[in-house]
């Protein structure tokens, strides 16, 4: 599926690690590294509210 970057929405509930400015962008809603995000996502799968939880119970 083609990411378009002007959708809302159910594409702002899960986080396409494979598209770079998808990444970018949740690394700075969530204030977060690259390398958190990845192993968030890895963890709790990408699910923007899980792992908004996931990162939270880690601070």
């Amino acid at each position: 599926m083609t990411d378009d970057t002007k959708k809302t929405g159910l594409d702002r509930k899960l986080i396409a690690m494979h598209e770079p400015h998808e990444v970018r962008s949740w690394m700075e809603s969530l204030g977060c590294t690259e390398t958190q995000l990845r192993d968030a996502v890895k963890a709790v799968g990408n699910s923007a509210e899980a792992v908004r939880e996931y990162l939270a119970g880690k601070r």
